[in-house]
């Protein structure tokens, strides 16, 4: 009697071993998706920085304008070693400080309602005739110019978790930094002045 009392406690927990290994799986084999898709995504950001930090070192010198699409197919061999099916967006600004980064150009505020309007005198920063949010050039810039290396990258997770999620089946990710260009001339600029519209 007592044996088969045990008998039937014992097979009745493996039953329920069963029945929680049946329920844990899915849940431990998301989150171990989950987990991968992270590590991944990681690791193919830090080596996306680095690969930029080598690059904008290499576009600060004065020949770079000549070797900028060879400075971006090397970034983009090293984030498709990894990602190959990774797009990849380039975008250089240049300006004339680092004090000068993501600020507007100055502007004299004479009637002051806080915008460049009706004619106001403003520094034309990036010669465009026009006033700009901000004082960035499109491109490398010139000598001791600082300029802002800006990498987008976009590829296919390897997971498919984020989907099961709900989530984009693609991940995007930015790199960016900013050094100065080598002093290889003298240059003093001195921006003109406009009016605004």
């Amino acid at each position: 009697m007592i044996r088969r009392a045990l008998h039937t406690v014992r097979a009745a927990r493996s039953g329920v071993a069963a029945v929680e290994f049946a329920l844990l799986t899915p849940v431990l084999f998301l989150m171990l998706m989950g987990l991968f898709d992270l590590a991944y995504n990681l690791y193919t950001q830090t080596l996306l920085q680095g690969a930029i930090q080598d690059a904008a070192r290499d576009s600060s010198l004065e020949d770079a304008d000549a070797t900028t699409a060879t400075i971006d197919a090397r970034v983009t061999k090293a984030v498709k070693d990894v990602a190959p099916g990774a797009t990849l967006s380039f975008s250089r600004t240049s300006y004339t400080s680092f004090s000068s980064i993501g600020k507007p150009e100055d502007y004299t505020d004479t009637n002051k309602n806080g915008r460049c309007d009706a004619g106001e005198p403003f520094e034309d920063v990036n010669e465009n005739n026009a006033w700009d949010s901000s004082q960035g050039i499109n491109g490398l810039g010139g000598s001791r110019d600082v300029v802002v290396y800006l990498v987008t990258v976009t590829y296919p997770r390897p997971f498919p978790v984020a989907k099961l999620m709900g989530m984009s089946s693609d991940f995007t990710m930015n790199a960016r930094t900013v050094l100065a260009n080598q002093p290889w001339d003298n240059l003093a600029k001195t921006p003109p002045i406009g009016k605004c519209p």
